[in-house]
């Protein structure tokens, strides 16, 4: 089945009335638990940048409900979206192929008589959405027409909650908050700016005096705005050196957590994390080792339009800003 006949009749139907990320995710977990063989479903959608799942699940059978059951997962948690969420590849497999990673996820789907799971990423634009978890209870091939009909649900899924959330907010770029929060009516006071940077050799520069002057504005700690930085010179000497395209510079703070992405728009090889024992005096590598070592997360993503690498580092309560 393609992208175009996977089955999303009620996500077709509510997306055009849709107000909030709500009535996106209602319409989604009906759809996917009418498919076949599934019995349990869930939907994930991360929040507080980065540092937790917002998480719902529905069970085949489940009478028609107008409020979502919503839980929380923290992003340090070892579950399997939360792996999704992190690098980007889908899982799909049998369950007991997944006993020795999470034993106890086995054994409890199992005992629920279910033996196949799939977990798919929600790709944005700029970042990690969150992901969807089918349960089944008959075996699954997972062929390449099932991925595909996956991965077209995942992305009518990610493409509905941008334009319910651009819908509310006017600009579908400044909408991500609004998706990563599940479109509550919450009150954000976080702050937010973006920089886009020539692929010239002065960018990492430029990149580091627009950083620390929001950040000081903001009220951001001297220690904090040096180590991000340190990071952030690292992370576009890369793009600089090896995307050579224009690289777009967002930066923001909500919930005491500072965040940096930073997009270049190039095709080349894709971002990957240092292997043990890499040659220090490669700057790549020692730039994304740098990055790790000092910051409380990142990641990367890479598509067909090129690569976005990303930081947090949390504030202490009483110096956020």
């Amino acid at each position: 089945m393609s992208d175009a006949e996977a089955p999303m009749a009620h996500l077709e139907v509510e997306v055009e009335r849709a107000v909030v990320g709500d009535d996106v995710v209602r319409a989604v977990v009906a759809d996917l638990v009418a498919l076949p063989d599934v019995a349990r479903v869930a939907v994930a959608l991360t929040e507080g940048g980065g540092r937790r799942l917002r998480f719902c699940s529905v069970r085949r059978g489940d009478g028609p409900s107008t409020e979502l059951d919503w839980c929380h997962i923290d992003a340090y948690d070892d579950v399997p979206l939360n792996d999704v969420v992190r690098t980007g590849r889908p899982i799909l497999a049998a369950l007991a192929t997944l006993e020795e990673r999470w034993p106890w996820l086995a054994e409890q789907e199992t005992a629920a008589g279910n033996v196949a799971a799939a977990v798919v990423p929600l790709l944005g634009a700029s970042a990690r959405l969150g992901g969807l978890f089918l349960l089944y209870d008959r075996p699954q091939e997972f062929g390449p027409e099932q991925r595909e009909q996956l991965e077209g649900l995942a992305r009518r899924t990610s493409a509905a909650l941008h334009e319910v959330s651009a819908r509310r907010s006017g600009h579908a770029d400044d909408a991500l908050e609004e998706v990563l929060d599940g479109g509550s009516a919450v009150e954000h006071t976080g702050r937010t700016a973006s920089l886009r940077l020539l692929p010239e050799p002065t960018a990492p520069r430029e990149a580091r005096a627009f950083l620390a002057a929001e950040l000081r504005h903001w009220g951001v700690d001297d220690d904090v705005i040096e180590t991000a930085q340190l990071c952030l010179s690292e992370v576009v000497t890369n793009a600089v050196h090896h995307a050579r395209t224009v690289a777009d510079l967002r930066i923001s703070v909500e919930e005491a957590v500072l965040t940096v992405v930073v997009r270049d728009f190039g095709a080349g090889a894709e971002v990957v994390a240092p292997l043990d024992g890499e040659d220090p005096l490669v700057v790549y590598g020692r730039g994304l080792m740098l990055v790790e070592a000092m910051t409380d997360r990142w990641g990367s993503e890479h598509d067909a339009g090129g690569t976005t690498v990303w930081f947090s580092i949390d504030l202490a309560e009483d110096a956020a800003p």
